[in-house]
């Protein structure tokens, strides 16, 4: 062949190529929306979906099929301002909480915790009202619970962890029976009985070290730490701690903490004084970890029952907002562990209240562990070790963090999931609220964040916390980056 010829072969070829690829659909990707019931009941099944595919071309639905909790059900929170769909009133008088689907009682013979349907919305259910629609539409519906409960619930007492005192906690031990065969039975009862495609879980929690630090941006108790009931202790004394010890250690924690609130410095300062606990306890970080890893087990016992009764369900976690602003939490974090039992993960990464949540968890710490560090300065600490850069303490509040924030955070998780075959779909703010006078949800900031977890690797976008108290102009944000970035 002669060098005419073979150039006109190599192009032909190559065009042929590219018209082959061009006429090959992109990759699907996750574009998921986080939905209650309510939303359903109160828009309308078609008009709903119509409003999620035109806005944001949704193709994922995270329905809340099971909360006692306001962060993913109900209509929005009272005394924030009503987004501009769904019915114009607050559900403060009618909003309870539990299944938002039927419950088939035969799943639910090894636990006590069986009356759980939500009253809110009479007898509907959401999956019955939504799945055929959805479906109809390529829509695919992954069933979305969480860890929040009512201390009024029949036989809940069965199922609580114990404080430090020994008084029963609002909180449920991942230790307990009960609650473990509950989180089992109600995953195989959605996986069994209807056409679903994954189950998402959150567990926004975590162990007795950091709550008796008060080292979140939710303000706790150093007394009410959990959990030190008789399955935890039993678990305890397997791994050969100490458990009078470790009561001990947390005894004297609690009064280190509380010291630390009322700014009486201890002689050698704050930081060296609990580094001090922790050699002379070690079992404080031990029982720490025997926390961390109930948790895992009960991510691992949930994702082996729904491969058992379908392997093509798609299983997953929602990985809390304080991996971002808690180093502790975050190490106890470790991705490629967690990938060995999730087919994806949720990582909160929400930019627009991460401003107002890291102040708040600056000054809860600025109380105890580093309260020798100016304020300023810890920020400033906590921006180098978590690798993100903001502004300045006084001005996040009302500034929120940046798309660079979603940026970095998708990068680094990417990174920590290593090779896994693990999905990385950031969960990303629109109208999570604030205070009045802190950082609001924009379309262009929305946009903005949608398209820096795109370029740092995600794999899908979760737009959160709840559909209910979005504003649609800040839904189409996220459409527009997706069109932007061809993902729609």
């Amino acid at each position: 062949m002669d060098r005419r010829s073979f150039l006109q072969s190599t192009v032909a070829g190559a065009l042929a190529a590219a018209s082959v690829n061009a006429q090959q659909p992109s990759p699907r990707r996750t574009i998921g929306i986080q939905i209650g019931a309510v939303s359903f009941a109160d828009e309308g099944v078609e008009k709903a979906l119509d409003t999620l595919q035109q806005s944001a071309s949704v193709n994922t639905l995270f329905l809340a099929t099971f909360t006692y909790g306001r962060g993913i059900a109900g209509r929005q929170v009272p005394g924030q301002p009503l987004p501009d769909h769904g019915k114009q009133e607050y559900d403060t008088g009618s909003f309870y909480g539990g299944s938002y689907t039927a419950i088939h009682p035969e799943y639910y013979k090894d636990t006590v915790f069986r009356e759980f349907r939500a009253p809110d919305l009479g007898k509907y259910d959401v999956l019955e009202e939504v799945l055929p629609a959805a479906r109809k539409r390529g829509i695919k519906t992954i069933c979305w619970f969480e860890d929040v409960f009512r201390k009024d619930l029949p036989n809940i007492d069965k199922l609580q962890e114990r404080e430090l005192s020994g008084n029963p906690a609002a909180t449920l031990c991942f230790n307990n029976p009960n609650y473990r065969n509950f989180l089992l039975a109600i995953v195989e009862d959605w996986s069994r009985s209807h056409p679903i495609d994954g189950i998402m879980w959150g567990s926004e929690r975590q162990g007795a070290f950091s709550n008796a630090l008060s080292a979140s941006h939710g303000r706790s108790n150093p007394d009410t730490v959990t959990c030190f009931c008789q399955f935890c202790q039993a678990k305890a004394k397997q791994r050969g701690i100490n458990v009078e010890r470790a009561r001990a250690g947390f005894l004297e924690l609690a009064k280190f903490a509380h010291a630390g609130r009322a700014h009486q410095r201890p002689v050698d300062g704050y930081y060296v004084t609990l580094w001090r606990l922790m050699l002379r306890y070690p079992e404080l970080l031990a029982w720490e970890m025997l926390w961390t890893d109930s948790l895992r087990e009960t991510y691992a016992a949930i994702y082996q029952k729904v491969k058992q009764v379908n392997p093509s369900l798609g299983v997953g976690w929602h990985i809390w907002h304080n991996n971002s602003f808690n180093p502790i939490y975050r190490a106890e974090q470790d991705l490629a562990e967690i990938s060995k039992y999730s087919d994806f993960l949720k990582i909160v990464m929400y930019h627009n209240c991460a401003g107002e949540r890291m102040a708040r968890y600056i000054d809860h710490v600025h109380d105890s562990i580093y309260a020798d560090v100016p304020e300023q300065e810890l920020l400033d600490f906590h921006y180098r070790v978590m690798n993100y850069e903001e502004k300045s303490l006084a001005q996040i509040p009302e500034t929120g963090f940046s798309a660079d924030y979603v940026s970095r955070e998708t990068k680094r998780a990417r990174a920590g999931l290593a090779n896994s075959a693990t999905k990385l779909w950031p969960g990303l703010d629109i109208d999570i609220p604030t205070a009045a006078d802190h950082s609001k949800s924009t379309p262009e900031g929305t946009k903005q964040a949608v398209l820096a977890a795109i370029h740092g690797g995600a794999d899908g976008v979760l737009l959160s916390r709840k559909y209910s108290e979005m504003k649609l102009a800040n839904l189409r944000g996220a459409g527009a980056a997706l069109k932007e970035a061809n993902w729609a």
